[in-house]
Formats: C-alpha cells, structure tokens, sequence
C-alpha cells in the first residue's frame, strides 16, 4: 500500500492538522530519512505554505492545534509541537504546550529542526508594495538601475519576466535584463499585474 493512500485512511481524507478537505498531499515531516506513513502526515495547501514559511502565520488558522495535538500518531504531534512553539507568543498557543507531552524519543525528532528556537516570522520576498514574489512572477522596474560590473543600465518601466528568488536573501530577485542575468533589489520592484496597495 503506498504512503499516501494509508495517509488518505488514517487521516479519512481530511488534512490532519485543521480538518480540511481540498488538495490534500502528504508532508514528509524534517529531517527526512525515508519515507513512510509514520514519518508523513496529510495536509492541505495552507497548512502546508504556512509551515514551509511561505506565508504568514495566521493565529486564527492554528487554533485547530489545540485538537491536533491530542492525535493518536506522534508525527502529527510533533508537527503540533513545533507550530505551537512558533506561535508561543499567543496565549492559547503556550497553555497548550504546557498541556502537551511528548515522549523523550519524538522530543528530540520534534527539536531536530530547530524550527522551536523560531519566532515564526515567515521569510518571503515582497516587492516595494508589500506583494509576495514567487519564481516565475513578472516585475516592473520602478527605478532605473546601473549594473555593476556591466555598462547596462536598466531603465524605469522594464518588464522582468520569469524571476527567481534568492534564496537566501529576501532583498534580492534574479532576473534577465537584455539578456543579461542580474540581480535586483525587491525594493526597486513592483509585482506586473497586481494593483498598487
């Protein structure tokens, strides 16, 4: 039986965090070895984006935790765990650590991420309008920019079709100008097609 139909059973169809019913795909919990149902759980999109931070947590969303963490499977437990410290600041959310109990074993699977030590602050890259940026997003230049190293000077209103994010600095897009594959600032940015916030 394949990982994702013994998930689709245990969970009956629903996402095992906040109950969900559409787009449900199996989560491979961090750090995975291999994969299999006692290392996976079922979860819906939003779920999914939130704990990969790729948007916001919404407090509102994660009240489902206060049930999730009372589940039979330890792996959903763990993923409890860690979105619970996420979100630590909220009252709620810290009554229902302290209510909490994991096993020394999944303690230390739970803290094996160090996701715990995190604020939760989602990491994203915004344009200078407070948009989110994903790969494959098109942009418009809202200032003309000098390359360096290069004579190249990309004017204002330049459209930079198919970006890619920098993974590891959310000031910073890749995109092709003329050609040329540069890096800009997500403060010289707006997002093509989205209206002014």
């Amino acid at each position: 039986m394949k990982v994702e139909d013994i998930l689709k059973a245990r969970s009956n169809n629903q996402c095992e965090l906040c109950k969900a019913t559409n787009d449900l795909k199996v989560y491979e919990v961090p750090p995975v070895e291999y994969s299999t149902d006692d290392k996976c759980i079922f979860i819906c999109p939003k779920c999914t984006a939130q704990i990969e931070k790729k948007e916001a947590l919404d407090s509102k969303h994660w009240s489902c935790l206060t049930e999730s963490m009372w589940s039979e499977h330890p792996v959903v437990q763990i993923v409890t765990w860690r979105l619970l410290n996420r979100l630590r600041t909220e009252s709620w959310a810290q009554e229902s650590l302290d209510m909490m109990y994991l096993d020394d074993d999944n303690t230390a699977w739970a803290k094996k991420t160090g996701d715990h030590e995190n604020d939760g602050a989602a990491v994203l890259h915004v344009d200078s309008n407070g948009h989110q940026l994903l790969d494959g997003d098109s942009v418009v230049l809202i200032k003309s920019l000098d390359v360096k190293g290069s004579t190249l000077n990309a004017k204002m209103g330049t459209v930079v079709k198919n970006i890619r994010i920098v993974k590891d600095n959310t000031e910073q897009i890749e995109g092709r100008v003329e050609g040329q594959l540069i890096v800009i600032l997500t403060k010289y940015v707006r997002k093509q097609g989205v209206g002014v916030a």
